[in-house]
């Protein structure tokens, strides 16, 4: 199997290459031949443990990995990172599933990907030879530059730099970044919203070609692991008797560059009984519109919400789904992504419309219903949620739960966000988010993850910031520095 641009521009490259690289040359995503995609035999990955789990699923997607390879790469990966053997564990409250993805260093879903992509980045390197240095370039929305950070921090031959919004991740997103210590890690925030970060992002990608990779979800190597925890849902839906194997089951995922609700489409396309695909997003709306009319339109009010990691307006991994589904017509997906950049919107052919709709539902709430959602869950069903969690739990409200078991993605601790859940709570905090996650400990019993516990009192080793206009004069500089000294 190999791996095209959705843009056709450059050649088809090894997944080893496509992992490397990151965005291909001509501005596309790498994505697999949708004809390539191999069927799972599902009866034979229901008992497996995670690792052997994700080791099927890698080596069917990375066809350069062995199972054995593969397997051994994810046991090196989350050995003593995860507070779960079972890494995303299903929680079934008797009302909802909620599959939780925060159980990594980090406390965000971010964690069981980018803890193990810098194995698959310097396993990929190894085997084409490439001995030079790479330096990583993430634009983060809040969960991803963290989990990145601590994930490639202190690799040999790897240096990672990560922008984020200044105004646009919450106050322990952001103190969770600019304490990153490491002797290969760089932070600086962006005067802009994330579409800013991440459209300078690819910007330097077009014009740096040597030694970039990035550990956004535009790396098919930070896809791909993403893909295990919905076969990982179905089976532990199967065993705890929520479904019989075979049966299909729906997923809610609050997404905003959408990657991770890819991943589910991707688990479909290998075999999983996957029902709907239901995207939820907050205020802003592009993606509930986008699904519902086939018209994607960035041209809109940019909300700051209570949900920052889905404040986008610009979904990068949608260019994949569009390939995927137009049966890898990249002269379509190069045409709609042109009319994007210079028009700011694009319409779809109702035939690649009917095919979305198909497979996905789309749902949107504000941040009143956000926290309204918070407030109901932990009054009725006695279970703690984070703010992006609950846009999910609004989406399964708006779909009926009368349409088959939903399991809801479970992006985040709460703790991420206390502000939002204290208010749900009624609990005072005063602004301060830090003694709002002393607060919520105190007043649900939930345990803070050890990973959050002091934040506060951490030195802060990185200040540095720029407009975008400057970031590709900011990395050129960076990377010609010999060292980085914190």
């Amino acid at each position: 199997m190999l791996y095209a641009s959705t843009r056709g521009g450059s050649p088809a490259v090894s997944s080893a290459q496509a992992i490397v690289e990151g965005l291909a040359p001509d501005g596309g995503l790498y994505t697999m031949n949708p004809a390539d995609l191999p069927k799972l035999d599902l009866s034979a990955l229901l008992d497996l443990a995670y690792p052997a789990l994700a080791a099927k699923v890698l080596a069917a997607l990375l066809p350069d990995f062995s199972e054995p390879e593969a397997k051994a790469l994810v046991e090196k990966a989350y050995q003593d990172k995860f507070s779960t053997p079972l890494i995303t564990p299903l929680t079934d409250t008797g009302s909802d599933l909620f599959l939780e993805l925060y159980h990594g260093p980090t406390s965000a879903f971010k964690d069981v990907a980018l803890c193990l992509l810098p194995w698959l980045m310097t396993a990929s390197a190894a085997k084409l030879g490439n001995r030079e240095d790479i330096l990583i370039l993430t634009a983060t929305s809040g969960d991803t530059g963290k989990a990145a950070l601590e994930g490639f921090r202190d690799v040999d031959g790897i240096r990672i730099l990560v922008f984020y919004p200044r105004d646009g991740v919450s106050a322990v997103q952001r103190a969770q970044m600019v304490t990153q210590a490491g002797r290969n890690v760089k932070v600086c925030a962006v005067e802009g919203n994330f579409d800013d970060a991440q459209s300078g992002v690819k910007q330097i990608f077009e014009t740096v070609h040597d030694g970039l990779s990035s550990a956004n979800s535009i790396n098919i190597g930070r896809l791909v692991p993403q893909v295990v925890y919905y076969f990982a849902a179905y089976a532990a839906a199967v065993r705890s008797g929520r479904i019989a194997a075979g049966e299909p089951l729906n997923f809610c995922v609050p997404t905003g560059n959408f990657g991770d609700i890819l991943a589910g489409y991707l688990a479909g396309e290998l075999g999983l009984p996957v029902g709907k695909l239901i995207c939820a997003s907050n205020a802003n709306d592009v993606l509930t519109d986008f699904i519902r009319t086939g018209r994607y339109d960035r041209r809109r009010p940019f909300h700051k919400t209570l949900s920052p990691s889905m404040d986008i307006l610009i979904s990068s991994n949608l260019e994949r789904l569009l390939y995927l589904l137009s049966e890898g017509d990249s002269a379509l997906v190069a045409s709609l992504m042109a009319q994007l950049k210079q028009d700011g919107w694009y319409q779809v052919p109702d035939a690649l419309l009917e095919k979305i709709q198909s497979r996905f539902e789309a749902f949107c709430c504000d941040d009143a219903a956000t926290v309204a959602a918070i407030r109901q869950v932990w009054n009725e069903q006695h279970y703690l949620i984070d703010t992006h969690t609950a846009v999910g739990w609004q989406a399964v409200e708006a779909f009926g739960r009368d349409k088959g078991p939903t399991v809801i993605l479970s992006t985040a601790s709460p703790y991420k966000f206390p502000g939002a859940v204290c208010a749900a709570l009624g609990l005072a905090c005063d602004g301060d988010e830090f003694a709002g996650m002393e607060a919520i400990e105190r007043s649900t019993g939930v345990a803070m993850p050890s990973n959050l516990r002091g934040l506060r009192d951490r030195a802060v080793l990185h200040t540095d910031c720029v407009a975008p206009a400057d970031m590709t004069a900011y990395v050129l500089e960076k990377k010609a520095e010999p060292t980085w000294n914190l």
